[in-house]
């Protein structure tokens, strides 16, 4: 090896420190090599863009915008309304969370999947009376088994998918191509985890604090055709919501006060809440409600898609002060409707068209984006926070399931490649209006895809160097030329490479040694491959192992000996099992 070839290796290291201290972003550290790599010409330019254009990269985009879809349609909501509902258990209560989305998480990129979650598991563990400790890691740990069910179960997947055609020129693997793998391996691994988990996690209260947050005064109405009306407030659901307290009912000039869980609803009811700004958020994501419209006006609900929530006070100079809510006319005047308002942290009582509105008033408006930036300098508001939630669309619901489920047998059944499935189900989702343009782009992980394009550049260097074979040589020594020791070394160095940086790099880095090893002991490469697969998703043992780790971490209140507890048993036994059963798909033994 030249020194070529050692440069790229030491650069490795290096980039393998520096994300393991944390103290930079990956993307930071891996476009940082790609500079360097090319600067040098160790490899070309074409070599150092090559990931940019990589077709699995561009398909981890495109399904990023479909689970996009699938989030802002309602579909995820449509799930957990149907199979979450009261168990007795906490094994019960994680069962109903680990099926439905192990099985998202298998079609779905699982990050999305595990965001659009959190706040729903988190609701329903206060509702039941279960810890979050006792259910967000469960989530966590559901959506990274359901990940390895297919190709596009996660983006380190396809991913490797792309680099493998990259750099063998074959045509890559199917949708299912890891399914005899990864269903078997999943299924045991919920298996455990479920007569594991229950006794081994934490029991901690919810770390959140609500007590300093301002309490409002919302008023909503029931839509005249939506799924509540004939509904008691009960069966609703309205009187379970945390945080939130339905007040009175106003009806036909009537006022319905001490609402009874009995009392049906209609439709044109106007319901009157007391809670804080998170609560009412996760109401105006239920079915059936609507905002309620205090003038002749129609409200902004034909374009929910482009709305968002912003809590703004009224500034001393504010033309409405003094003024009602109903005759200040929001609509007209500011392009917004008026949902809830707080005096000095504190809800106000009484209709909410006949609030009359006092310097320092808090007032939660529903506004189409241009109002952020219009008001930002105007003399009227001072605005507090841009909230940014969007009603779900849940009359696309049932459609962004069908373009998800075309999207899967076009590539199953090879009508389509996965990166045209994946690309024509994007543009499926924002035609048919189950996300909107800026749903889509938000949806896009930029710092993900930018560490993951600039990875193949190190990638495509340690091939061209020989530095892949150096150390392929090495690991072929150690395990003896044995294929099946060959697995179980090259599945445990990814998986724990995965828990000190991110999984595409680590996956990224292995995959040109994994081709070096299989052309030196002239065998087929897919098992090795698959077992890279596996193994830079199956991480369990730390929060930084993998986002959705991290992303429950805060929620769960959990601490990080708590995921080294139980996750660090969860990634020796996920591994053992999974070269098990690689073994047993293609035949391969010590022999």
């Amino acid at each position: 090896m030249d020194w070529q070839g050692w440069f790229a290796l030491s650069l490795a290291g290096v980039a393998l420190l520096l994300m393991s201290v944390g103290r930079f972003g990956p993307h930071l550290v891996m476009l940082g090599v790609l500079i360097v790599l090319s600067a040098s010409g160790i490899i070309t330019a074409d070599q150092a863009l090559s990931g940019f254009s990589n077709s699995g990269l561009i398909t981890v985009v495109a399904m990023f915008v479909v689970a996009s879809g699938i989030h802002h349609s309602g579909g995820v909501d449509l799930v957990v309304h149907h199979l979450l509902r009261s168990p007795r258990t906490v094994r019960s209560a994680q069962a109903r969370i680990a099926f439905p989305v192990a099985l998202l998480s298998g079609f779905l990129n699982n990050t999305p999947v595990v965001a659009t979650m959190i706040p729903a598991v988190h609701a329903w563990s206060r509702k039941i009376g279960i810890s979050p400790s006792k259910l967000m890691i469960p989530l966590s740990y559901s959506a990274i088994l359901g990940g390895t069910l297919t190709l596009i179960g996660t983006s380190t997947n396809l991913v490797v998918n792309g680099q493998y055609q990259q750099l063998t020129g074959e045509g890559g693997f199917s949708i299912f191509s890891i399914t005899a793998v990864g269903l078997p391996v999943a299924v045991i691994g919920v298996a455990v985890m479920l007569l594991v988990l229950p006794r081994a996690l934490p029991d901690r209260k919810d770390q959140q604090k609500f007590g300093s947050m301002r309490e409002f005064t919302l008023e909503v109405a029931v839509a005249f055709d939506g799924p509540l009306v004939g509904k008691s407030v009960g069966e609703a659901g309205l009187r379970e919501l945390e945080r939130l307290y339905l007040v009175e009912i106003e009806r036909d000039g009537s006022v319905v006060t001490a609402v009874p869980s009995e009392e049906r609803l209609r439709g044109g009811d106007r319901l009157v809440f007391a809670g804080d700004t998170q609560a009412i958020s996760d109401l105006l994501r239920i079915n059936g409600i609507v905002p309620s419209v205090h003038d002749d006006e129609p409200s902004l609900s034909k374009d929910r898609a482009e709305r968002r929530l912003v809590e703004a006070a009224l500034s001393p100079q504010s033309e409405v002060l003094g003024l009602t809510i109903r005759d200040a006319r929001f609509r007209d005047r500011y392009g917004a409707v008026v949902l809830a308002v707080a005096r000095g942290g504190e809800r106000v009582s009484g209709n909410l068209g006949n609030i009359r509105l006092k310097t320092g008033d808090v007032l939660l408006l529903e506004a189409r984006p241009a109002f952020v930036s219009r008001q930002r300098y105007a003399k009227d508001f001072l605005l507090i926070n841009d909230l940014e939630t969007e009603t779900p669309r849940h009359d696309r619901a049932y459609l962004s399931w069908g373009i998800l489920l075309v999207l899967v047998a076009a590539a199953a059944f090879g009508v389509l490649s996965m990166l045209n499935a994946a690309l024509m189900g994007a543009a499926l989702m924002i035609l048919s209006g189950c996300c909107s343009v800026g749903q889509a782009q938000k949806s896009v992980d930029v710092p993900v895809m930018l560490t993951i394009a600039a990875s193949f550049a190190l990638g495509a260097a340690l091939q061209e160097t020989g530095a892949a074979g150096f150390v392929a040589e090495g690991i072929l020594g150690v395990s003896s030329g044995h294929p099946l020791l060959t697995i179980l070394l090259v599945y445990f160095a990814v998986s724990v490479l995965t828990e000190v940086i991110t999984n595409n790099a680590a996956a990224v880095l292995v995959l040109p040694i994994v081709l070096s090893m299989t052309a030196s002991l002239g065998i087929a490469s897919e098992p090795y491959v698959i077992a890279v697969m596996m193994a830079a998703s199956a991480s369990f043992a730390t929060p930084l192992g993998y986002q959705t780790n991290m992303m429950v971490f805060g929620p769960g209140g959990y601490r990080f000996m708590d995921f080294v507890k139980v996750g660090l048993p969860m990634n020796l036994f996920i591994g053992l099992v999974t070269v098990g059963v690689i073994s047993q798909v293609y035949g391969i033994s010590l022999s």
